[in-house]
């Protein structure tokens, strides 16, 4: 009777008895495409053998290097995606049983096996692997966006302002992988009225450099509220960032903002960043004298200089992460740049944060988005 296997396949015997691999490979030659088999007598023959082309595993319970299911945990665990089917001498269910709660797809007893049978397990396994494996990569996505949903929540606060003199909009975006990436700001105001803001960008994607860029944040916002701003600020988030860090060529640009509180004046330090937009009575420029000394984590001597700021009583200011001048403009290729950025926000005569990030194409990196304009009361 024909088996039922439409296409070649490749499979792994693992079976000491040649009288038993003999059967399973006659059987499996009535197959309508007869699968490529490689067998192996041993485990440890097993391990050289299983390769990433195998589909599926068929493994013996009895093996001259390995008893019951220790065959069949090293088996799953050199090949996880693999789908793996146990054939036993052992008539005793509690074995099948035991064997398909360690990991295997399937369970058949050597004598009971016939062509049909055997094609029909063998198909049902790999069918069985690829369900599990689509549901656990389902389950991980749904904890990959949940993690990262708390770590956004923790980049990206809520600002702590009083005054309703400053309009404050803010946007963040993923890159195209779609995985979390250091970008982190807050905004906070003092009780003598000033107004702090903070941009970062912690190198590298992932939840480490996220969480990174969280408790980067969170530090800032404790100094900003503890009083300590400048220099000691800054070297004190240089040594978390050095005490914290997976790897020491992992560093953090940023860019800090301290608004008088009369609102007409700023004080920045530009720290490694792309440098701020500013918008002053209708002019539109970026501000001038950075950056005001290299990224954090970098030089254990840092020196920040101090960019003075004239305000006025009508501005816009835009910080911004480097996902935004290197995301794809028009043709592929084509990044927008801070000319490209100085020139959309002019066209558009002030900062429209969502007008921008429409023209911007694909993302390579994170961006975010911080925008404070003076309201005229």
């Amino acid at each position: 009777m024909t088996a039922n296997l439409s296409e070649t396949l490749t499979l792994l015997l693992i079976e000491d008895d040649d009288g038993d691999a003999f059967l399973v490979e006659e059987l499996l030659k009535e197959a309508v495409a007869p699968p490529r088999i490689f067998r192996a007598r041993s485990l440890s023959e097993a391990r050289r053998k299983l390769t990433p082309e195998i589909q599926c595993v068929l493994v013996d319970l009895s093996l001259p290097d390995a008893s019951r299911l220790e065959a069949l945990e090293e088996v799953i665990a050199l090949a996880p995606y693999t789908a793996v089917l146990v054939l036993t001498g052992l008539r005793d269910v509690h074995v099948g049983v035991t064997a398909v709660q360690a990991g295997a797809q399937d369970y058949l007893v050597k004598g009971d096996v016939e062509a049909r049978l055997l094609a029909r397990s063998i198909r049902y396994a790999m069918e069985r692997k690829r369900a599990d494996v689509a549901q656990l990569k389902l389950v991980q996505a749904e904890l990959t966006a949940k993690e990262n949903a708390r770590l956004e929540s923790a980049l990206l606060p809520d600002p702590l302002l009083r005054t309703q003199e400053i309009e404050h909009v803010t946007r963040y975006l993923p890159g195209s992988g779609g995985t979390l990436a250091g970008d982190f700001f807050d905004t906070v105001q003092t009780p003598d009225g000033s107004v702090h803001l903070v941009i970062g960008d912690v190198c590298g994607h992932g939840p480490d450099e996220a969480a990174l860029g969280v408790a980067l944040r969170i530090a800032w916002r404790t100094l900003v509220l503890a009083g300590q701003t400048g220099d000691t600020l800054l070297r004190t988030l240089d040594a978390l960032l050095r005490a914290e860090r997976q790897a020491p060529e992992i560093f953090t640009t940023l860019c800090t903002a301290t608004i008088s509180p009369d609102l007409r004046h700023a004080t920045m330090r530009v720290v490694g960043h792309p440098p701020p937009v500013l918008v002053r009575g209708g002019t539109v420029e970026v501000v001038d004298g950075t950056p005001s000394g290299p990224p954090l984590g970098i030089f254990p001597d840092a020196a920040w200089s101090v960019i003075d700021v004239p305000l006025g009583d009508d501005w816009s200011m835009m910080l911004y992460t480097d996902g935004l001048i290197e995301a794809a403009v028009h043709e592929p290729g084509r990044l927008l740049g801070v000319d490209g950025l100085v020139e959309l926000v002019r066209a558009h005569g002030v900062i429209d944060l969502d007008g921008l990030i429409r023209h911007v194409g694909t993302l390579s990196d994170d961006l975010a988005v911080v925008m404070l304009r003076r309201r005229r009361m």
